[in-house]
């Protein structure tokens, strides 16, 4: 213990007192806050594009005679007089064989390509105008179809312990998904650091003198818990710098709320309008159990980092270069890549289905799918035995690793195949 506790210090205290550490863990997340606005600014100034296009139609079959329904940025010109397609954005033609019973043939013409919005919205405004006539063929009114125009919003509430509380889906996803992204992003990152750190000493031959005081396990499990305490110290920081603006934030934007009980009888009184749905959203941010969310993110960043940095280090000790590395780094990051798809794919539409649950106790892909599916609520059982399986999953790999470690960190100028790795787990001694 004493070995592997003088190798932490020296991992950790060799990493933090970098001019890099220091200043990354102040403005790394003013970097990332502003690399996502920017990128979420760019999105919604792409799609809220306030230009507005006028298109020419040119209908052949006549069923549009009467015009097509306009977009916001999007104004149909249907048959005019004057054909002068110059003053035109593009010209939509409508064949003489286009019916409502069979809708093809539409061709647009323009000097400019046809993004992918723009076509979709013609699309649907063509389709409505042809569902609108075939509810019409069918006998109903002009006036009837305008009255079947509805907006139905459901707001969604989670009852626990008695209690109302908001419950955004919305939100749960993306609170859920970005903890997950940032294990994934941080797994991959000091367990990087591991295996650079690790082939860096052997190619250096600076190993073969560390190995003559300290044991290869000690070494290698040293170094892993020195660069997660790293880790844990930048993750910690930026917790408490988001608490803080957390905490000044929030009293600015609930500065005049009124008790919610005599918010809901003056709505029904009519004497205020009911919530926003910004409003809804934030009431909902504010009331998940931000607690057993950052405990969670804590435990399972750790875990996750802990069990995949012990491969990382065994990929390192068995080659001789770090370039060596990349034949054998892919076959163990596959669980990252398919936990963090699936995440999105499957485990967001149905976080309590039975792939989601087994996906969550599998030590390799639990940091990821866990993480997702705590802000909807997971049972108590699931959890606790989550955890137990992460932490008997570390060990297990990590006792894996050390023997793959205690024999490739003196091995040189050969490239093992996983046949030769297989063997050096079951050598004694």
């Amino acid at each position: 213990m004493r070995n592997i506790a003088l190798v932490t210090g020296r991992e950790y205290t060799s990493r933090v007192r970098k001019k890099s550490f220091i200043v990354m863990t102040l403005i790394g997340p003013l970097l990332l806050a502003a690399f996502y606005g920017a990128i979420i600014w760019l999105a919604m100034s792409d799609t809220q594009n306030d230009d507005k296009h006028e298109i020419l139609v040119v209908d052949e079959s006549g069923l549009f005679s009467q015009g097509i329904d306009p977009n916001e940025n999007l104004f149909f010109t249907v048959n005019p007089n004057d054909t002068n397609e110059d003053s035109y954005y593009g010209t939509l033609i409508i064949p003489s064989d286009f019916t409502i019973d069979q809708p093809n043939g539409a061709r647009y013409l323009s000097s400019e390509s046809l993004n992918i919005v723009e076509q979709s919205t013609m699309e649907n405004q063509l389709e409505k105008s042809i569902k609108e006539k075939k509810l019409v063929r069918s006998g109903l009114l002009k006036e009837t179809l305008d009255s079947l125009n509805t907006d139905v919003q459901i707001s969604a509430a989670k009852i626990s312990d008695g209690e109302i509380k908001e419950n955004n889906t919305m939100i749960n996803a993306a609170v859920g998904f970005a903890g997950a992204f940032f294990i994934y992003l941080f797994i991959f990152l000091y367990g990087v650091q591991v295996m650079k750190g690790v082939a860096e000493e052997k190619s250096n031959r600076i190993v073969e003198v560390i190995i003559s005081s300290v044991k290869p396990f000690d070494l290698m499990l040293g170094k892993i818990l020195g660069i997660a305490l790293v880790g844990l110290t930048q993750v910690l920081i930026w917790i408490g710098l988001s608490a803080a603006l957390m905490a000044i934030i929030t009293p600015l934007l609930t500065s005049g709320a009124m008790n919610p009980e005599d918010a809901a009888q003056l709505i029904q009184q009519g004497q205020i309008a009911a919530p926003s749905a910004q409003m809804n959203v934030l009431a909902a941010l504010f009331q998940l159990d931000f607690a057993t969310l950052i405990f969670g993110f804590l435990f399972y960043f750790i875990t996750g980092y802990l069990l995949y940095s012990a491969m990382f280090a065994a990929i390192a000790s068995a080659v001789d270069s770090e370039t060596d590395t990349q034949q054998f780094m892919f076959p163990i990051t596959i669980p990252l890549i398919f936990s963090i798809v699936v995440a999105q794919s499957v485990v967001l539409k149905d976080p309590n289905g039975d792939l989601a649950t087994w996906l969550s106790m599998i030590p390799f892909t639990a940091p990821i799918i866990m993480m997702v599916r705590l802000p909807f609520g997971v049972e108590n059982w699931q959890l606790v035995l989550s955890m137990l399986f992460m932490i008997f999953g570390f060990i297990g790999v990590t006792w894996l690793a050390s023997r793959i470690y205690r024999v490739g960190i003196l091995m040189y100028g050969k490239k093992p195949s996983y046949k030769e790795i297989f063997k050096w787990m079951t050598y004694k001694g």
